[in-house]
Parts: structure tokens; C-alpha cells; sequence
């Protein structure tokens, strides 16, 4: 799948997010090894620390089906009435979680303003020094 299409696919997720306290939507599209598509949105509730971000949605649909091999997400966000998105980065907490699942090294994250405008990061350049699974003396979780 090329970076457009993952791009236009977290566009679409966006679309279904649960804001109704800060209206900032936020929409994932991750990219599993297998070449599938699992899009998630945030969720907010109104006591906020229940609340789900759009990419950890992504990772916990995938995950929940038996999908632990990723290769690549694509994430967008603003507000919800933006004319013009900017770039909106994984939290601190997602990227924990993308560490768990995804290989720092090579894992995409692609942070979109349009299919056309996008900033291109891997895990590690947005989380040095990351722990992990590796850390525990443990392997990363694979489909194989």
C-alpha cells in the first residue's frame, strides 16, 4: 500500500471520531505486515482519562484479531472544523504501544496533512532510547 492511500484511509477514520469535548479529531490508518488496514479514531468520555487515542484504537483492532506484525501507520489530525489540518504526532502513550508491536527501526509512521503532505518518521527518531519487549529479555510478537 503506498503512503496516499494509507494517508486517505486515516483521513476517512477521522471522520468517525468521538470529540465532543475538545472537537480535535484524530484518525489512524496502520498497516499490518500481511497487507491489511485497521483504522481507529479517538474517543473521548467525559471523565478524559478513559479516553482512546485514534492510533492505539488501530493497534487494539488489530491486535484483537490476531494481528501483531505491522509495517506502517498513517495518522492525521486538528480541529474539527480545520479548513487545513498540521501535522499531528503519536502521544507519548502510543508510541509505547507502537513499541510494543512494531521494530523501531523500521516501522513508518507517516504524520499527514493530505495525501500529498506528509512528514515521514520511524519509531526510533520519535522515541529514543525506547523500551521494549527486547528490554524484558523478551521477543517482539510476530504473525509467524
Amino acid at each position: 500500500m503506498n503512503e496516499k492511500e494509507l494517508i486517505r484511509q486515516a483521513l476517512e477514520a477521522r471522520k468517525r471520531a468521538y470529540t465532543p469535548y475538545s472537537n480535535f479529531q484524530v484518525g489512524a490508518a496502520l498497516f499490518s505486515a500481511d497487507g491489511r488496514v485497521f483504522t481507529g479514531c479517538n474517543i473521548e468520555s467525559a471523565s478524559y482519562t478513559p479516553s482512546n487515542c485514534a492510533e492505539r484504537t488501530a493497534f487494539f483492532k488489530a491486535v484483537s484479531e490476531g494481528v501483531y506484525d505491522f509495517t506502517a501507520i498513517a495518522i492525521v489530525g486538528g480541529p474539527k472544523d480545520a479548513k487545513e489540518l498540521e501535522i499531528c504526532a503519536p502521544c507519548g502513550v502510543c508510541r509505547q504501544v507502537m513499541m510494543e508491536f512494531c521494530d523501531p527501526k523500521t516501522f513508518r509512521i507517516l504524520l499527514g496533512i493530505s495525501p500529498e503532505e506528509y512528514q515521514e518518521y520511524t519509531l526510533e527518531q520519535l522515541l529514543p532510547l525506547g523500551f521494549g519487549p527486547g528490554n524484558l529479555g523478551k521477543e517482539r510478537k510476530t504473525n509467524d
